[in-house]
């Protein structure tokens, strides 16, 4: 019989942004089998509260390594996340997703995977795992299943492993999945929700960062929760 008691896990680099998202994408690679290695980005976002969040994620989730990667792309702008631009609030469910809204970061997430990738090749990871979501979404064009695919090429053509034939794999373990689907599969896999950030304009209150209830992504996480009938433990700026 053969021994597996000292095979090498398989490595993964997630990106972790802190959201509750991310942080069950990594949990659910993790119960695959992987050994997860957490990178998270400061890409210049105007508020780097999901960062701390992120750090700890990590920490509770057994993460065997963290990581963060700077990139300025509010040097850039064009974004209601990284320029002095309104984030849109109060928007009715069924006009969520209609559209690209001004909270979308132009090139972010192959800004992201590119450097997830790069992450990936230089410790021997065997994938990269990406927490993006197509169905309860705002409407980014690069959470869509025919981008990552896309990117999936990418990793082939443009890589030293992908060339000699070892690509490095893109997962997204949620992408077909409902926020209720989500929170669902979170809960079961003992994400401590209660320290994940979401928000797109978190409010600061006594030394914590607490979710607006008001942007988009508060909309769509509520929604989540309570088609789950679950209750969501973060705080918010209403409680």
């Amino acid at each position: 019989m053969c021994d597996m008691t000292n095979r090498t896990p398989r490595r993964a680099v997630v990106l972790l942004s802190g959201g509750m998202d991310s942080s069950t994408a990594a949990a659910s690679v993790q119960a695959d089998g992987y050994e997860v290695h957490a990178l998270a980005i400061r890409y210049g976002q105007r508020q780097d509260a999901e960062l701390a969040c992120a750090e700890r994620l990590a920490n509770e989730l057994g993460a065997a390594s963290f990581r963060v990667v700077a990139v300025d792309l509010r040097a850039l702008g064009g974004s209601a996340l990284t320029d002095d631009i309104e984030v849109p609030k109060d928007r009715a469910h069924d006009v969520i997703g209609e559209g690209i809204p001004a909270t979308y970061v132009p090139a972010r997430n192959t800004v992201f995977l590119s450097l997830a990738l790069a992450a990936a090749e230089t410790s021997d990871a065997e994938a990269i795992v990406i927490g993006v979501n197509a169905l309860d979404y705002s409407g980014y064009p690069d959470c869509r299943p025919d981008f990552i695919e896309a990117f999936r090429n990418v990793a082939k053509l443009g890589t030293k492993r992908g060339v000699e034939g070892n690509p490095i794999e893109i997962l997204t373990p949620l992408l077909a999945m409902t926020k209720a689907e989500i929170a669902t599969r979170g809960q079961a896999l003992g994400v401590p929700f209660e320290h994940t950030l979401s928000c797109y304009d978190p409010v600061e209150q006594a030394q914590r960062w607490l979710h607006c209830g008001r942007c988009d992504a508060c909309r769509l996480r509520a929604k989540g929760f309570a088609e789950a009938g679950l209750d969501d433990p973060a705080p918010k700026a209403t409680d």
